[in-house]
C-alpha cells in the first residue's frame, strides 16, 4: 500500500539535489516545453509570494524499481528558438544508483528544470534563420531590473509581469542596474557576515532613489531561494513502476495538456527508452506523414488490445523484441499496395484502415497468394466509410474475423461482415457521392489508377458543368424533370478527374464544345479515362441518358474493384 507524506524544502535545497543527483525523472516524463516568457513569470510569482503549486515525488528504492528500470537527468542546458520556445530535446537516460538517487518527478518537472535551468544551468538563443543543430547560438541570461526608474509594467495588461525579470542576449552591452539572477548563489551573497557588502556591492551603480528598492529586491530574492521552503511536496512511497505511470497520467495538469497519444509515447519509452528514435527511421520516405501514433496503433493491432487502447510493459518489450518482424511487415504492406497500384502515402491521415491488412501480412507469410481480396477489403471499407465511427471495435472485429478464417482475407469473410457486405443500396450510397465528398473522391482515385500520373495533381470536375443547371431549363424537358437533372448534377455519374491545368482552362464549357476541340487520339482517352461509353451523346438535352448510361458503367466498375 502506498503512502503519501507532506514536506516543503527550499528551492536552493531543491536545485542542490538536482545538481547531485538526488532527483531524476521517469522516463516517461515529456520534453521540456516551456517558454521563456514562462520562466520570467514564474520567478515574478515567485517574488510575488504567490504559490507555485505543490510537487509530486515518488521515492525510488530495491523494493520498487530494477536495474533496466530507466530514468532522466534534468537539463543543464537549454536553448530557445526566435519565438523564445524551448527546442525539443531528448533527455538522456540512465539507469540510477539507489544509494544516491531516491526521488523522481512525476508532478512538477517543468517548474523545477525552469528553476534549475535560471540559477544552475545556461540558455541560448538560436537566431531567426538559424539551422536548428548549425550551433549558431547566443548566450542569453536572466536579469531583473533594480533601478525602478526602468521598470515599465503595462497595468493594463492582464497577467503581465510586476517585476522586471527578462532574458536578455545583449550580454556585452547590459545595463549596470540589471542583476542576473544566478548571482545570488555567489558565496559572499550566501554568507551572512559578507551579504550585506554583496548587496552594496551590487547596487552601486543603482541611482540614490533607487537603492532601498534594489536592496528589497535582492534581500527578497536570497529569502526566496534559501529561506522560504516554497517546494511544497507530495512524496510517494512503496509504489511499483505501473502504479507510477498511472499517477503520472492522473496528475500531469500543469503547462501544455498532454494529448493521449504523448502520453502513450512516454509510457512506451519508460520500457523501451530508444523507441523515438526506432519509430523515427521508419517515419521517413514513404511513410513520412504518418506519425507515432499509426506505429503504436500497428503494435496494439498486433500484439494487444486495439479497444483498450493500453500500452504495457509486455506490449512495449514484445515490440522491441520484435521489430525487425514489424518493420518487415510495413515494408511488406508498401509492397503489395504498390502491387495494387496503390501508393501508401494516399493514407497518411486515415490509416485506420490499414491495420488489418499489416495483422494479415504479419500472420500470414503467404499473404501475396489472395491480394485481390485485400483489394476488395480496402475499398469497402474506403467506400462503405466503414472506420467512420467505432473504428477501435472494428479493428478489434477484423482480428477476429482474419483469425477465424485461418489468418486470411477472402471475399467469403467479407460478405458475413454486414458493414462490409456489398448490396445495391450500398452501391446506390457509393454512386450518390457528391461533388467534394471523401467516397466521391476516393471512388474516383480507385477508378484512375491504371491511368493517373502521379506527378500532376487532379481535381474533380463536372463534366456536364454546373453552371449550366443554373441557368434556364431545356424547352424539351418538363420542370419534375429539370428538378430532378438538378439533383444530380453534383453526384458521382457526372464527376470524373482532370489534372488541374486542364480542368483550369476547360472552366464552363460546354461537355460537348470541351469534347470537339480534342483530336481522335484525345477522345478516345478521354473516353477511357472519363468512363463514358462510345455511343452517348454529350449535348447537354441528353444529360439523363448520359447519367445513366455513365452510372451503369460506373456500377460494373465499381463491383469488379469491390470484389
Amino acid at each position: 500500500m502506498s503512502k503519501l507524506i507532506d514536506n516543503s524544502i527550499t528551492i536552493f535545497e531543491a536545485l542542490q539535489n538536482i545538481k547531485n543527483g538526488k532527483y531524476v525523472m521517469p522516463a516517461f516524463q515529456r520534453q521540456y516545453v516551456w517558454s521563456m516568457e514562462q520562466i520570467e513569470k514564474l520567478w515574478d510569482s515567485i517574488l510575488l509570494d504567490y504559490p507555485i503549486a505543490t510537487f509530486l515525488f515518488w521515492r525510488v528504492d530495491d523494493s520498487n524499481v530494477t536495474w533496466d528500470t530507466y530514468f532522466c537527468n534534468f537539463l543543464s542546458d537549454v536553448t530557445f528558438d526566435s519565438r523564445k520556445t524551448a527546442d525539443s530535446v531528448n533527455y538522456e537516460l540512465t539507469s540510477i544508483n539507489v544509494k544516491n538517487t531516491d526521488t523522481a518527478i512525476l508532478d512538477g518537472q517543468q517548474r523545477l528544470t525552469s528553476l534549475f535551468l535560471s540559477l544552475l544551468g545556461e540558455a541560448n538563443i538560436r537566431p531567426k534563420n538559424a539551422r536548428k543543430n548549425s550551433g549558431s547560438l547566443i548566450r542569453t541570461k536572466l536579469l531583473i531590473e533594480l533601478n525602478k526608474n526602468k521598470i515599465t509594467i503595462d497595468e493594463e495588461e492582464y497577467n503581465s509581469k510586476k517585476y522586471d525579470i527578462k532574458f536578455s542576449d545583449k550580454i556585452g552591452k547590459l545595463s549596470p542596474t540589471q542583476f542576473e539572477l544566478k548571482d545570488i548563489l555567489s558565496e559572499d551573497f550566501q554568507k551572512e557576515a559578507t551579504r550585506e557588502t554583496a548587496i552594496e556591492e551590487a547596487i552601486a551603480n543603482v541611482p540614490a532613489d533607487s537603492k532601498e528598492y534594489a536592496r528589497n529586491i535582492l534581500q527578497l530574492l536570497y529569502n526566496k531561494i534559501f529561506i522560504a521552503k516554497l517546494v511544497r511536496y507530495t512524496e510517494i512511497t512503496d509504489m511499483k513502476q505501473d502504479d507510477a505511470l498511472e499517477m503520472f497520467v492522473r496528475f500531469n495538469s500543469g503547462g501544455k495538456p498532454l494529448r493521449k497519444s504523448e502520453i502513450t509515447m512516454s509510457i512506451l519509452e519508460a520500457y523501451w527508452p530508444s523507441a523515438r528514435s526506432e519509430f523515427g527511421k521508419i517515419l521517413v520516405d514513404s511513410y513520412e506523414k504518418f506519425d507515432t501514433d499509426f506505429i503504436i496503433r500497428s503494435a496494439l493491432m498486433l500484439y494487444g488490445d486495439v479497444v483498450k487502447s493500453n500500452i504495457n510493459k509486455g506490449i512495449a518489450e514484445t515490440l522491441k523484441n520484435d521489430w525487425s518482424e514489424f518493420k518487415k511487415a510495413l515494408t511488406n504492406l508498401e509492397r503489395l499496395l504498390h502491387e495494387l497500384k496503390i501508393d501508401v502515402r494516399h493514407f497518411s491521415s486515415s490509416w485506420n484502415v490499414l491495420l488489418p491488412i499489416i495483422y494479415y501480412i504479419y500472420y500470414n507469410p503467404e499473404y501475396s497468394n489472395n491480394i485481390k481480396a485485400v483489394r476488395a477489403y480496402l475499398l469497402r471499407a474506403i467506400f462503405f466509410t466503414y472506420f467512420q465511427s467505432g473504428t477501435t471495435g472494428k479493428l478489434q472485429q477484423m482480428k477476429s474475423y482474419i483469425n477465424s478464417f485461418d489468418h486470411e482475407i477472402t471475399i467469403e469473410m467479407l460478405d458475413q461482415i454486414n458493414d462490409l457486405r456489398v448490396t445495391d443500396g450500398k452501391i446506390e450510397d457509393v454512386l450518390n457521392a457528391e461533388k467534394g465528398s471523401r467516397v466521391a473522391g476516393e471512388v474516383l482515385y480507385y477508378l484512375s489508377l491504371d491511368w493517373r500520373n502521379k506527378s500532376f495533381k487532379y481535381e474533380q470536375d463536372h463534366l456536364h458543368p454546373v453552371s449550366r443547371f443554373d441557368n434556364s431549363k431545356p424547352h424539351t424537358i418538363s420542370m419534375d424533370e429539370w428538378k430532378k437533372w438538378r439533383s444530380m448534377r453534383n453526384k458521382l455519374p457526372n464527376l470524373h478527374l482532370l489534372e488541374g491545368r486542364s480542368n483550369g482552362s476547360k472552366n464552363d464549357m460546354r461537355l460537348i464544345d470541351y469534347y470537339n476541340d480534342m483530336n481522335d487520339q484525345q477522345k478516345a482517352r478521354f473516353h477511357e479515362e472519363a468512363i463514358i461509353s462510345n455511343d452517348v451523346s454529350f449535348e447537354f438535352e441528353e444529360f439523363e441518358k448520359f447519367y445513366e448510361k455513365r452510372k451503369e458503367i460506373i456500377t460494373t466498375e465499381i463491383r469488379a474493384l469491390l470484389g
